[in-house]
């Protein structure tokens, strides 16, 4: 019998010890860059000839690691393998799976430094975002472990004095499960064991920017249990691989953390009913969001300043949950805005994930480098300039400084569109009617924040502000499995909540069976 579900604690780095073990563990990880990595189906180990290979952002002369990419002819056997190796998987206890996930978790703690300086070469991450997620990835575990013990407990039907009646889940197949850039770790910990947990078999393509860290974590699943051919896994292009296994017929569901329009197109093509196909496939979706705090006129505008800044340029904005604006009461905006440039100035400093501190580290990659520094171009046309950084002179990689615009139009493209890095666009209004307002007609709403004192505002907002997360008096990100149910409304996905109470139904179906007496 388990004890009862506790989030996992933080690693505090102003701890000498911790600080020494960290940077011990650096030097250990760095003398492991540049290995070749395989694909691995069905247990079998593959170098298939063609590599992604994986550069620190932040570093730009330094190769992490290659991994091997897969071919349509190795989704081929991963599904096969996948719904073979169910078929024994299903069979076993709750119990059993279970302790495959509770394992997991054990090795994940073991190795936590380890982990951390991976994510702070592959991405750039600094130590305390690093090893939030390693943190995040034991309570996905512990949580899904968990969860996964209280649905085969029997469920309470009507009674019918001449029958016997029974309600029960079962697993639904094959899934796929593609995975994010930005939590190369904990999301793809979470995406995959979740349906393993309950049963069914999955393809793993993680993203192409940090594969490393992936094939760390199916190594992971691999020391635990997790049967050869159950979890394949089976990095490559979306454009070679990624079509295939989402249109394959034996395909029952897709999990997937990623941008709107890529989330979108898996959702068209899952749609399609395929030849031989007899099930309608289901897609679990996390697309991204546009994410607000309001300050009202009566908040607390210290404790507000703190939020924003924090939720604005955490891991340089590149999260879902990231505060990219901030609509605030005009009575209260000169000072708002004004806090936000001085703690900015006071608390945020642009360098590498290695050297651990800073909190705008690179961005992922090239592509995304050139797509913010276009918004801050853009922004310079939309709002006043209230304060931009600077990035140190010795840096080579891909950064961008912090920048915060203010006075801009609810209209601006940098108060809609979804910028994925250090930009802030502070947008006045008069009043809280017009905060919802411009808050509500975002396509997307995952997460938002509402500053306030007045709880008739606090009040509307838990009702009326159309976002999937809310915090009330506190910043936008840092969702805890367990304790926020993690999911949005609109075009930020089809708010399934990881980490909720209800995550793993996604992955099962009910069957009721009822024998005559």
């Amino acid at each position: 019998m388990r004890g009862p579900y506790i989030p996992e604690s933080f690693i505090d780095f102003s701890v000498e010890a911790n600080r020494q073990k960290m940077l011990d563990t650096l030097e250990q990880v760095k003398g492991e860059l540049g290995q070749n990595y395989p694909i691995v189906v069905n247990g079998e180990r593959r170098e298939t000839g063609n590599w992604i290979t994986s550069v620190n952002p932040g570093n730009l002369d330094q190769v992490v690691g290659k991994v091997a990419k897969a071919r349509p002819s190795d989704i081929e056997d991963a599904i096969v393998a996948a719904g073979a190796a169910m078929q024994q998987w299903k069979r076993l206890s709750v119990q059993t799976r279970a302790s495959v996930l509770f394992k997991m978790a054990a090795i994940i703690r073991r190795r936590r430094f380890e982990y951390t300086a991976w994510m702070a070469y592959e991405l750039d991450k600094g130590w305390a975002e690093a090893d939030g997620e390693v943190a995040e990835a034991v309570d996905f575990l512990e949580w899904y472990g968990r969860h996964a013990l209280k649905m085969s407990n029997p469920v309470k039907l009507g009674h019918l004095a001449d029958e016997a009646n029974e309600y029960f889940h079962q697993p639904i197949g094959v899934g796929i499960s593609i995975t994010p850039w930005n939590f190369p770790l904990a999301i793809l910990v979470g995406m995959t064991m979740a349906p393993v947990v309950v049963g069914n078999g999955m393809l793993l393509k993680p993203a192409s920017n940090t594969p490393v860290i992936a094939y760390k974590m199916f190594e992971v699943m691999e020391e635990a249990g997790v049967p050869a051919g159950l979890v394949n896994f089976v990095p490559g292009s979306g454009g070679e691989i990624g079509d295939l296994m989402i249109d394959d017929p034996r395909v029952r569901f897709v999990t997937f953390t990623g941008s709107k329009a890529v989330g979108i197109r898996i959702y068209e093509r899952a749609a399609k009913v395929h030849p031989g196909q007899r099930h309608l496939k289901s897609v679990i979706a996390e697309m991204g969001g546009k994410d607000a705090i309001l300050v009202d006129k009566s908040a607390d505008i210290d404790a507000a300043v703190e939020g924003i800044v924090a939720a604005a340029f955490g891991f340089a904005g590149q999260k879902c949950s990231a505060c990219s604006r901030v609509i605030v009461h005009q009575d209260v905006a000169e000072a708002v805005t004004r806090g936000v440039v001085e703690r900015t100035k006071a608390k945020v400093s642009v360098g590498t994930g290695v050297a651990g501190s800073a909190a705008v580290t690179a961005i992922v990659d090239k592509d995304q480098f050139a797509s913010v520094k276009n918004y801050i171009e853009i922004g310079a046309n939309e709002g006043t300039l209230a304060w931009k950084g600077e990035v140190p002179a010795e840096l080579n990689g891909y950064y961008v400084p912090p920048v915060i615009y203010s006075d801009v139009s609810r209209t601006a493209r940098i108060a809609c569109e979804e910028i994925f890095g250090p930009v802030l666009a502070i947008v006045p209004v008069k009043d809280f009617d017009e905060a919802l307002d411009v808050a509500n007609e975002s396509e997307y709403g995952l997460t938002g924040s509402v500053y306030a004192r007045d709880r008739a505002v606090l009040d509307r907002a838990r009702t009326e502000f159309e976002v999937g997360n809310l915090y009330l008096n506190r910043k936008c990100t840092g969702a805890m499995v367990g304790v926020h149910p993690f999911g949005g409304f609109k075009l930020s996905g089809t708010d399934s909540k990881a980490g909720g109470p209800d995550y793993l139904y996604n992955f099962v179906e009910a069957k009721s069976v009822a024998e005559k007496l």
